[in-house]
């Protein structure tokens, strides 16, 4: 018995350590501390950016155990904004994103996998224009610790590269690349 108890107190300590090294994080957009960006070579001679203005999400992190952390990202795409009207309107379209059909993309991880300090790649599925498919990009962790406000915060940041055709989007220039960036400060919970 005197074992048993033994036992069940070593697994609830362990249960308690795993329980304070991984924590929850909001992103904080009301803060404007986070961006969802994106950027695409304009015929080859310059580069055309934009960004999405309104988006949420949440992240777990456990620094202890970086292989269990996740982040989910909802992205209300037409907040589109390349800073030309005109041109958001056409990116907005049944062309490219077809807002009216599909108001929202999202992101949520399946998988991260260190790759070294403060660095690893995150898998997961992205949701763009009612097509879903596997992506896997390398993310760094740009800092965490105590704000000013009596908070907890933690920071990442990632970037990958999606066909436009593989979203159904740009019809004759679907094989255009498009480079996506998440930047993210998530305040612990």
């Amino acid at each position: 018995m005197k074992k048993l108890l033994i036992a069940m107190s070593v697994s609830a300590s362990a249960l308690a350590s795993m329980a304070v090294n991984s924590a929850d994080y909001v992103i904080d957009t009301q803060g404007a501390h986070a961006s969802v960006n994106f950027k695409v070579k304009h015929l080859g001679y310059s580069w055309l950016t934009g960004r999405f203005n309104t988006f949420e999400g949440s992240f777990e992190w456990d620094k202890e155990n970086p292989a269990a952390s996740s982040v989910a990202v909802s992205i209300d795409t037409t907040s589109l904004d390349s800073n030309h009207a005109e041109r958001d309107k056409h990116l907005r379209s049944g062309d490219f994103l077809e807002v009216s059909k599909y108001p929202t993309a999202s992101f949520k991880s399946t998988a991260y996998k260190p790759t070294g300090e403060g660095t690893g790649e995150l898998t997961g599925e992205l949701s763009l224009r009612g097509v879903t498919s596997t992506i896997t990009f390398p993310v760094e962790q740009i800092g965490e610790g105590d704000d000013p406000w009596g908070g907890y915060r933690a920071g990442f940041s990632g970037s990958t590269s999606i066909m436009l055709g593989d979203y159904g989007m740009g019809g004759p220039l679907g094989n255009i690349p498009v480079e996506l960036e998440l930047n993210v400060e998530g305040v612990r919970q």
